[in-house]
């Protein structure tokens, strides 16, 4: 199937038809020229639809590897490898560099104020990976060909000023995740009850969420309110954040089922 074939097959259109094409571009690039090929940064939501294309394409998993920097990274990026390269030693083709910003721990800085610097610099998001906020510096993953420029401009974010020195990856600092674990039960494992419960929400409200396609499973759109779901499964909803059935338990006495949720942030 040609690059075109499959892009309509999956549906691609504007800036995700581009992007599925620049995906397929370093596959072929890989594979003609016997060279790592990597793609930019990429959502998780990207890297979902990345993953549906690779497996149209007949691209087994054999060929790629998906790299953030550490193994919890949020932000990826699809390394896509030659015959000489095994899955296994993809990290060490990596084109990913970690940045450490310093700064007095009198300011209190985000998230956003990290990113806004950045996009201030011109530093476009695909350029870069997770920012990874602590109490006196940030870690930021970066692409090799951006880090340079960094290390000798990047001197301040928000009101604070930076001191900006290269760390091997294995030095990153992870912020503890925060996120709340919640017991409950449910009608069923449908995503309208489950998302009910976990955004805490009148189902029918879930329900109309669901249908005008502001809500996602496992970071793919989803548009049908009685998708049943299994632990592990992670619910997105715009403007609601993040939650995760992480586990499901046996069925109470009046027919619900236990359900164990994680609310992140």
């Amino acid at each position: 199937m040609d690059k075109t074939a499959l892009l309509d097959r999956l549906g691609a259109a504007g800036d995700d038809r581009l992007l599925l094409a620049k995906i397929l571009d370093r596959s072929d690039q890989a594979r003609r020229r016997n060279i790592p090929a990597a793609t930019d940064f990429l959502s998780p939501q990207q890297q979902a639809m990345g993953l549906d294309l690779l497996r149209l394409a007949g691209i087994p998993e054999t060929e790629y590897a998906l790299l953030g920097g550490f193994g919890e990274a949020e932000r990826k990026l699809f390394l896509f490898l030659p015959d000489w390269l095994e899955p296994g030693d993809a990290a060490a083709q990596s084109p990913i560099r970690c940045l450490r910003a310093s700064f007095r721990a009198e300011f209190t800085l985000s998230h956003r104020d990290f990113l806004g610097s950045l996009m201030g610099m011109g530093v476009v998001r695909e350029k870069i990976g997770d920012i990874l906020v602590g109490p006196d510096s940030t870690d930021l993953l970066v692409l090799e060909g951006v880090s340079e420029f960094l290390l000798q401009s990047w001197a301040s974010a928000g009101k604070a000023k930076l001191s900006v020195t290269e760390i091997p990856l294995d030095r990153i600092h992870i912020p503890e995740v925060k996120c709340r674990e919640v017991r409950d039960t449910v009608s069923s494992l449908r995503l309208d009850a489950v998302a009910a419960s976990g955004f805490q929400m009148a189902r029918g409200r879930a329900a109309d969420l669901i249908s005008a396609g502001k809500m996602q499973v496992n970071w793919r759109e989803c548009l049908k309110p009685d998708k049943l779901l299994a632990a592990g499964d992670v619910i997105t909803a715009r403007g609601f954040g993040k939650i995760e059935l992480a586990a499901v338990g046996g069925v109470t006495r009046k027919g619900r089922t236990s359900i164990t949720l994680k609310r992140y942030g």
